[in-house]
Formats: C-alpha cells, structure tokens, sequence
C-alpha cells in the first residue's frame, strides 16, 4: 500500500505537470495542500464518483479556486470521469479543466470558483441548507439530510471582505458541519503576506463564534487526521483548521515562495521537484497501485446504497415527507401550481389597487409560500423595507426548520450565501436589498448568472422616487448594467399584475436567476385583456395601441413610468395623435421572444419612439435608435420629495407630450 505522502505526490506531480504542459497556472496551492487534500478525500470525504449528484454527499469546495490542478487530480484520482487527456488539456478552449473550477462544466466540482472569499460564501450556503433541510426531514432514526462541508481557503480568501461578513453569520448560527481548512502558507502574488496581512486570524475566528484548531502542520498524516477528529465531535460550532504549509511544496528552488503560486515551474525546475520527490515516472503516467489506492468508486457506492435503503425506509414510514423531499431536490413544482398562481393573478387584474411594488410583491409571496415551502427568504437587515416576510415566514435563529434568514448588514455575502444554497437544492433561495445596494453584491449577482442556478434577487428603492434619502440611495445607472449581464432575468414591473407574473416566471426558470426592481411608491394598476396578460411572460407588449394597430408613434416605458406613458398616451389620442404604448417587464425576456413577436410589438417601421425610465439613457438607444428621443437621467439624483424630484427631472406628462409633439412634427 503506498503512504500518505506517495499519495499526495500523486497529486503534486499531476498539478505541476498540467501548469507546465499548458505554460499557464497555479501550481503552488496544490503542491502545498496535497496532504491535506490526501487524508480527507480518501479518509473522510462522502461521495460517489460513480454518481456525482448522490444527494447526501459530503460537498468539498476549493474557494482558493486558482488552484483548480488540486480538484481536477483529486476527481481524477478517485475516479470520477475526467481522464488523463483533460488534465493534458488543462486550461485549453473547449477542455473541462478550464482555468478555475466552473460548476456544471466539470463533473465533481460543486460550486464556481475563482473570485475569492466566494467558493467560502457558497460552502456556508450549503452548510445552511443541509441544516434547515434535516430540521425540515429527518425524524428519529431516518437521517436522511447528514452530510458535511469542508472548504479549502488560502490568504487571499481570508483577505476578502466577504469571508468577514459569511463566516461572522456562520458562528452566530452554529454551522457545525462546516469545516474550513486554511492553508496558512504566508505567501500570496505579492511575496511574503507578512507585510500586508498579519491579522491574527484564529482570535478573529474565535470572536466569531469559531471552533479553532491553530498551528497544525499541513505535511504530516498524522496531525491533519487528529484535527479534522476533532472538528468533526463539535457539533454545535463551525472548525477553523489553520494549517502551516509550504507553497510549491516539493520545489527545491522555488517552493515557500511567490514564484511558485501563478507561474509554471519551468521544465528544470519540474526535474528538480520529481527527483526531491522521489517520483520516477514520466510526466501524466501514475501507477496503477496509486490509482487503485485512490479509486473511491466501490466505497462511494456502497455509502450511496446505504443511504437509499435508509431512504426506502423512510419514504415507507413517512410517505408524505418523502414524496416532498423527492420533489424539492428534484426542483419539481406543486401539482397545483398553474391553477394557483392564474387564479391569484386573474383576481389582481380584476381587483386593481394602487400599491407599491415591494407590497405587491410581498402580497404575491404571501400566496406562493403556502405552496412552495421550498422559498428561502432573506433580507440584508431591510426586511421592513424590502417586505419579504410573509405571515408564514419563521426566521431560522429562532427555529432552524425555518424559512427565513435575518443576513445582518451583509449584501455581498448574503448573495454569495444564497448562491450555494440554491446549489445545494431543497430550496429555493430569494434575497433583498435596496437596488443601490446591490452595487455591494455585483459580483455575487454575477457568478448566479454565470453559474445558471435558481436564486431570485428582490431590490426595492428602484430610482430617484426614493425621494429625500438622496443621491446615495437614488439607483441610476445600476438597472441598465444588471441587465447588461448574461444570463439574467430582470423584470421591473409596472404594477401588481406584472410583479405577480414576474415572480411566477421566475419561480418557473430553470435556467438562471432572476431580479425583480420594485418600488417604494404607489403605481397604478392597469386595465389588460387575458391575452395581454400572458403576453408579460414575453417580457414586453402592447399595453394602449391607437385604433388603427398602425401607430405613428410608439411609447415605451417600464416600472413606474408606465402610468406616465399612459396618461400620456390618453391625452395624444385626444389630440388626434396615433400612439401606442408598450411596457416592456423585462427586457431580456423580450429580447430572447421570436423576431416576429418583437416586430409586431415594435414594427421595425415605426421610427419615432420615446423610451421613458428613470435611470440611465445609454441602454434604451437599442429601442428608439438615432431617430427616437430618451426621457431618462444622466447624473444623479437629488434630496427632496419624490413628486418634485419626478418633475425636475422631466418624468412628467407634459413632458412626454411635448416630446411626442416636437418628434411628430418633424
């Protein structure tokens, strides 16, 4: 049986090799963290390389992402299907070893990877869905949620501002089955961490409620196997595991400094670190008994049928429960579900009322949490604000078998958070803020896109109709640029009806997230036929239109400036005026209907149009082109009251029309 450290080079010599095969890459961290890696995927890691999305796996991420060799030799290894050749790829167009770990595009790898202090945001995530959903279903005997998560950090991951605002949220609710291991080398880009990072982090750790484990040397079996031991008998708090390791551990020339973590070794240097080594073998060949003493396939299976014959058992003694856990991991909607929610929409249109967006939308949750006990709200301390409690909603401090989590003052790390638990499955995530504030989370907001992962944003406060909070609290140019990323879904609806097929379609995606920008202020409800209520699932249609359906001018609005647009449009048509109004939800589920659809909403024909939102113009060019005006703000907002904001800076009707006239009469 070969030893630890044979193991563990195994995984040295492929990481090295990978980064010099492709002239690009980190070969540090993983050369460093082999041993650690070694003892718990072979000692202590739950999974089943044969199923990859076993359902109570243990869930590993590498936040230090740019260490990817480490996971990619690490699945390999034990046996999960990614070959030789995609190693002999690494970094390459097309391969499934990219650059950093991306979810969905390698199997094994949980979660993306990469911006750091994220990968630790996501992990906190599923250690908070694996424990609201055991307090949800497991009973006495019948653990059918019991699994853990360990999370592999470097100092760039503890430098981070998120890791202050996740792991501080993860002492205070008690996460423990979440066990980091930070690779404590002193070494980051830069050279020695020593001259802008001595934090005395196990105290830091230990302030935040924190089991920690310091000084334990990251090279030796036998310590790394006696810490995790003891983090894995606390259970009442997350373990830190601070390891002291060498980067480029095996390099005679360049581990323990900067010039082994983003760089190839260079092809001598490689000789040189095979030879300490002791590793004969030629570059991507490992011995069949390496292999064999890696492969966790038999292992993993049985652990996977241990866990279905628990799960047979339990689906026999609670059938109901285990009929909903089934659909809840399985992301399958309630049976009732369209009745539900075309009912409740229907009676909106047919009983209008004048209320704001964040009210209309906490009415539309009131009805969706008592069918989708999957949602799993939360709010950055502005829940009185956001309105995203409901009368069943019961906070997970208080109750872990809750639906509710009070983040604290935490955007960035809350998005993060709420990305992994929409990863972990069982729930369905949705999280709030004001608009402006999302500006904390962007990059958050970004890897749910990139990830394509369920997880619905709600930003209230959606302009300068914020009023007297100002210009630091007043969005402008923050609704253009969320739309502008891939992938998203942003719906800014103009009234209850809208925010109700809003969050249905967004509920019903698969695909993506979703963020809903609601009001503060009262909107007007509008007047829609059936057939112009399904069509705002298509994301922008025709709201007025002229008697004719041949418009000489098109108005185009969304949120609260569609009631502007409206009244707008009453008083052109009084003037004998062809005009029509489109209100367009969301402009990348317009974007993405069928040419015809877009066209007979807006007839390539039709030149002259007005588009009207109060944020930034530059978005709205690709509607109204060179011919077309804009009634949109530039700089921003100011203090006062939200009437006289609207009408200093031109969101009046009088404006549109005069607008409307001057382009007519060209």
């Amino acid at each position: 049986m070969p030893s630890h450290k044979e193991l563990a080079n195994a995984i040295r010599v492929l990481s090295m090799d990978a980064v010099q095969k492709a002239n690009s890459g980190h070969p540090g961290a993983p050369m460093g963290m082999a041993d650690i890696a070694e003892v718990l995927w072979r000692k202590y890691l739950k999974h089943n390389p044969n199923n990859p999305f076993w359902f109570n796996r243990d869930r590993f991420v590498l936040s230090n992402g740019h260490g990817s060799m480490l996971i990619y030799s690490l699945l390999h290894l034990t046996g999960y299907d990614l070959s030789i050749n995609e190693l002999k790829n690494f970094r390459q167009l097309h391969s499934k070893t990219p650059g950093h770990p991306e979810y969905r595009h390698t199997i094994g790898v949980e979660t993306t990877t990469g911006p750091l202090g994220q990968g630790l945001a996501n992990a906190i995530g599923f250690a908070i869905a694996e424990k609201i959903l055991s307090s949800q279903f497991n009973r006495p005997n019948y653990n059918i949620v019991d699994h853990n998560t360990y999370v592999f950090v470097g100092d760039g991951c503890m430098m981070e501002g998120i890791s202050h605002e996740v792991c501080s949220l993860a002492g205070t609710l008690r996460l423990g089955k979440l066990i980091v291991f930070y690779d404590d080398n002193g070494i980051s880009i830069d050279g020695h961490t020593e001259y802008w990072f001595t934090d005395n982090t196990a105290k830091r750790f230990e302030a935040y409620n924190w089991h920690v484990i310091k000084k334990i040397d990251g090279h030796d079996a036998t310590e790394i196997i006696k810490a995790i031991e003891q983090a894995k008998i606390i259970n009442n708090q997350p373990s830190l595991l601070i390891f002291k390791t060498i980067i480029g551990y095996g390099s005679p020339n360049k581990g323990g400094t900067h010039n082994s973590h983003g760089a190839p070794l260079g092809e001598n240097e490689v000789m040189l670190t095979r030879k300490y080594l002791n590793w004969k073998h030629p570059q991507f060949v490992i011995p069949q008994e390496i292999y064999d003493a890696w492969n966790s396939r038999i292992r993993g299976q049985n652990l996977e049928i241990e866990w279905k014959e628990t799960l047979n058992s339990y689906s026999k003694k609670y059938p109901e429960l285990a009929a909903e856990f089934q659909r809840r991991i399985h992301e399958i909607l309630p049976d009732n579900w369209n009745n539900i929610t075309k009912t409740f929409i229907k009676n909106l249109q047919e009983n209008p009322e004048n209320i704001a967006g964040r009210k209309s939308s906490q009415n539309t949750i009131e009805i969706l949490g008592n069918i989708l006990p999957e949602l799993l709200g939360g709010s950055a301390d502005l829940t009185p604000s956001n309105l995203t409690m409901w009368s069943g909603s019961n906070p997970i401090n208080k109750n872990f078998d809750g639906n509710y989590i009070h983040y604290g003052v935490r955007e960035f790390g809350m998005t993060a958070i709420a990305n992994g638990i929409a990863i972990h499955g069982g729930f369905l995530p949705y999280t709030a803020t004001f608009l402006m504030f999302s500006e904390y989370a962007h990059n958050a907001i970004r890897m749910a896109a990139l990830m394509k992962i369920r997880h619905i944003m709600i930003y209230t406060h959606d302009s300068i109709g914020v009023g007297e909070d100002g210009p630091t609290h007043q969005p402008i140019e923050q609704i253009s640029n969320l739309r502008t990323i891939p992938n998203m879904n942003l719906w800014r609806p103009c009234d209850q009806v809208e925010c109700a097929i809003a969050w249905k379609c967004s509920v019903e995606r698969k695909d993506g997230p979703s963020i809903l920008v609601l009001s503060r202020q009262n909107l007007v409800q509008q007047n829609r036929t059936s057939d112009q209520i399904k069509n705002v699932e298509r994301g922008g249609y025709i709201l007025k239109d002229c008697l004719t359906k041949k418009p000489d001018l098109i108005l185009i609005a969304t949120g609260s400036e569609v009631e502007l647009a409206v009244a707008a449009y009453n008083k052109l048509s009084d003037d004998g005026c062809k005009v029509r109004v489109v209100s367009i939800p969301s402009t990348n589920v317009f974007d993405r209907q069928i040419e015809s659809y877009r066209e007979s909403v807006l007839p390539s024909k039709i030149k002259i149009r007005i588009a009207i939102e109060a944020g930034k113009t530059d978005f709205w060019f690709r509607y109204v082109d060179t011919n077309g005006k804009i009634i949109g703000i530039n700089s921003f907002g100011m203090s006062g009251t939200t009437d006289k904001l609207f009408n200093f800076f031109g969101f009046t009707v009088d404006n549109i029309i005069s607008t409307a006239k001057s382009l007519l009469s060209k």
